[in-house]
């Protein structure tokens, strides 16, 4: 039996708090050994979007999650470079850490209700499961979920998670304000994008 091994995978434009709440929820609740976090190159529902550069997102990424010794950082979407479709990160992780790991790819509600919209979407929930953290505000119709994916429901799991209503947008828009962005970043995201002027 190979490991279990949850995906973190965002924009990450920045990392903050909830991000890793939701990681280390999941990781308890279905027990995976370690949880990688994969920083998108250019995610493919966010074009036209300007975004923070690719080392800048990546080095708040490796802070962030720094003091965690079950979370590490994968640079698979980074190197690959063009739109980060998660079948070819699936596909290149399963060569990496072998055909008998089973991946679990952490997403949101919203995202676990327009799977069926995603790249090669059957192929991609028939190579991993998904957890889908569930929020009041985005409700998951479960009936319908199961007659949309049939057998391959079973590969797809709910989490309840603590409600945050933190996003990178909105602390964006308080950084560029001038506003704290105290305890919803870690410190050490917090004082890197200080001292490079992002999101200014």
């Amino acid at each position: 039996m190979g490991e279990r091994i949850g995906i973190m995978g965002g924009t990450f434009d920045p990392i903050h708090i909830a991000h890793l709440v939701i990681a280390e929820e999941a990781r308890q609740a279905y027990n995976l050994d370690r949880v990688i976090f994969i920083p998108a190159y250019r995610p493919p529902h966010k074009q036209g979007r300007k975004i923070a550069g690719v080392y800048d997102r990546v080095k708040m990424t490796e802070l962030a999650i720094a003091d965690n010794p079950a979370f590490s950082l994968s640079m698979v979407e980074i190197e690959r470079q063009g739109p980060s479709y998660s079948l070819l990160t699936i596909r290149e992780l399963q060569r990496e850490y072998g055909y008998e790991a089973e991946f679990y790819f952490i997403t949101g509600s919203d995202s676990i209700n327009e799977l069926h919209t995603w790249y090669h979407a059957e192929e991609l929930v028939a190579a991993c499961h998904f957890i889908g953290t569930t929020r009041p505000d985005s409700p998951v119709d479960e009936a319908s979920l199961a007659g949309r994916w049939g057998e391959l429901y079973s590969h797809i799991h709910l989490l309840p998670v603590p409600l945050m209503d933190i996003s990178s947008t909105m602390l964006r828009q308080r950084i560029a304000q001038g506003k704290s962005v105290r305890y919803f970043l870690p410190p050490r995201v917090a004082d890197y994008i200080a001292e490079m002027g992002l999101y200014q």
